[in-house]
């Protein structure tokens, strides 16, 4: 079972986005792309078979799954999440300070 998964409201924990909020819209692999964090600037040239135009376009790039944290609103900080068993065995996902259930 995964700890983090698309929808998740998460805080950044390092780089230029340094405790930024965001929600994880993307997860490919180890990496995940938080909506409008890590924003750069990308040249691209225009395509016309796709109809595509050139120039400058701001995007989003892919953050390790190591540098954020999922943000637990009881407490407004970024936490930790622990996976519990429940005695029908469904497994759920919890915070490690206040055990209380991300998902219901």
């Amino acid at each position: 079972m995964n700890k983090i998964r698309k929808g998740d409201s998460v805080v950044i924990q390092t780089g230029k986005d340094k405790g930024k909020q965001g929600i994880i819209s993307q997860i490919i692999d180890s990496k995940v792309i938080v909506e409008g964090l890590n924003m750069v600037k990308k040249h691209t040239k225009p395509n016309p078979a796709k109809g595509d135009q050139g120039g400058v376009i701001s995007k989003e790039m892919p953050l390790d799954i190591s540098n954020i944290a999922i943000f637990n609103s009881a407490t407004k900080k970024a936490d930790k999440v622990a996976i519990k068993s429940l005695k029908d065995g469904k497994k759920i996902r919890v915070y490690k300070s206040n055990q209380e259930a991300i998902d219901v």
